[in-house]
């Protein structure tokens, strides 16, 4: 096969991988979503109460790397790195552990703040112990890159080891990157999406500084509560979520299962604020018209948005004017979820797991619920899925799936059911 095409190929989604604050794997980790668990709890590390954290709960991961790689794999990669190894593995087996070239193997891994916990650890190392006791592998461990090498190193994946670092829409920003690789024929398969492992005691800190998180520490499983007049941050996840991603023609011609059809990918920029989106939502709306446009669709095609929706007062309102502004009055037609209502924000993960997780929509005509809305703010006036998943019609469908991020941001993936 020529390494360039001149005509876009359809790209299928044949593999899932996911570890998360709900479940160690995909099945875990829908089985959950489907029934409304939340995976946030009390930070439970010593840590806690010797930097007097002001937020002392998070969406911590299910399984612990430790339980799942070996003692080597553990020792040389951030956590970051390990997440997204089990996540690729699992995506990999997912889609049959298919043999092919390993120059048409390509990944694309995101991350929003990479090895944080590998750069503190070893500069306390350093400033206590002295420069030769700093862990010789410390710079790949805690570079954004370094699961994406990690994953390309373990399935030998040689079309290209890309990291796309846009904060909370980095995983997202994978996706697209690794659709457009096997579109236009640079690579035949990728592994694409999102790792973040964060929970650390100096981001908590930052983002509580700067008001972002919620600071419900008497009820963390309630905390994340998007829409909801009561509102009051977002709640901090870790974790990562990883598709297998492959050109139909490869995917058909090999007999694979097929989950749902990555159709389209739309970016914007707000040019607005460092960390605040546009108020009325205009860049965030273009991404999402651009990813319906992208994939040959109307906006009148989509049945379903899987939001961004943090459970902050204002970005929740800024993404439902998005909306608006992008469907007209189409919107009173869409079923809206929120899944980071019981797995957290997961940073530069959230957009790659909630892909995976609209993918999984799809397939088996499911949308998840949102759960803790026990007040929906008249503002925000969406058709909210809750009280438990809502089946979806037979026939072709399409959703949308948004993640947007500090620096303004926008990535919008289309996804549609696949027959």
């Amino acid at each position: 096969m020529p390494t360039h095409t001149k005509t876009p190929r359809r790209v299928v989604v044949t593999g899932l991988g996911a570890t998360t604050p709900v479940g160690g794997t995909i099945e875990q980790t829908w089985e959950a979503i489907l029934a409304g668990r939340s995976g946030v709890r009390p930070l439970t590390q010593d840590w806690v109460a010797e930097h007097q954290l002001p937020v002392t709960f998070a969406g911590q991961i299910h399984t612990s790397p430790s339980d799942v790689l070996a003692k080597v794999e553990v020792r040389r990669n951030d956590p970051s790195g390990q997440f997204a190894l089990i996540a690729a593995r699992e995506a990999w087996a997912d889609a049959g552990a298919p043999e092919i070239e390993p120059e048409r193997l390509g990944v694309a891994i995101g991350s929003g703040i990479g090895g944080v916990w590998t750069l503190l650890d070893q500069w306390e190392t350093l400033r206590t112990r002295g420069p030769r006791r700093v862990f010789p592998l410390t710079v790949p461990m805690l570079m954004p890159n370094g699961p994406a090498a990690a994953v390309s190193l373990d399935l030998t994946a040689r079309a290209g080891a890309h990291c796309p670092v846009s904060a909370c829409a980095s995983g997202a920003e994978g996706m697209g990157l690794a659709l457009d690789m096997i579109r236009w024929g640079q690579a035949d398969m990728m592994v694409a999406g999102g790792t973040e492992a964060a929970i650390h005691p100096l981001p908590i800190a930052a983002f509580a500084a700067m008001t972002a998180l919620s600071n419900r520490n008497d009820e963390p499983e309630r905390a994340s509560r998007p829409y909801d007049v009561n509102r009051d941050g977002f709640v901090i996840g870790e974790g990562a979520g990883l598709m297998v991603l492959e050109a139909e023609e490869h995917a058909l011609a090999r007999g694979a299962r097929i989950y749902a059809e990555l159709g389209g990918a739309g970016m914007s920029s707000d040019a607005y604020h460092i960390t605040a989106g546009e108020p009325d939502g205009a860049g965030a709306a273009r991404a999402m018209e651009a990813a319906v446009a992208d994939g040959s669709l109307s906006m009148r095609d989509i049945i379903h948005i899987n939001a961004h929706a943090t459970s902050t007062p204002v970005g929740d309102l800024a993404e439902t004017r998005a909306i608006h502004r992008a469907f007209g009055e189409h919107t009173a037609d869409l079923a809206v979820t929120a899944t980071k209502s019981m797995t957290g924000h997961l940073l530069g993960a959230a957009g790659a797991l909630e892909a995976v997780l609209t993918a999984l929509t799809l397939y088996h005509r499911q949308i998840p619920p949102t759960i803790n809305l026990e007040d929906q703010d008249p503002q925000i006036d969406l058709d909210v899925v809750t009280g438990g998943p809502r089946a979806l019609p037979d026939g072709d469908l399409a959703a949308v799936n948004n993640s947007f991020g500090f620096g303004g941001v926008n990535v919008a993936l289309l996804l549609k059911s696949y027959s």
